[in-house]
């Protein structure tokens, strides 16, 4: 688990911490204060992702085609 701050990680590094959270959570070997510990990390590094997403998703444009065929961008309206 890495100390870095959570919002410094990138959007694959909150992930991928996240999952061996999860694992070492599932697995049940932590003790109790760790274990809660990684948990309020895990929610922290959730957050931090979907915020990531949702960034992600408002940059994109989709593609449509007007009434003449003509392709234009439109940002993405979800």
């Amino acid at each position: 688990m890495s100390d870095k701050p959570v919002e410094t990680l990138s959007f694959e590094d909150a992930l991928g911490e996240l999952e061996i959270i999860v694992e070492k959570l599932e697995g049940g070997d932590a003790p109790l204060d760790e274990s809660i510990k990684i948990y309020q990390r895990g929610a922290e590094l959730k957050a931090h992702c979907e915020a990531k997403l949702k960034d992600a998703r408002l940059k994109v444009e989709k593609i449509v085609l007007d009434g003449k065929g003509q392709a234009r961008t439109e940002e993405f309206d979800g």
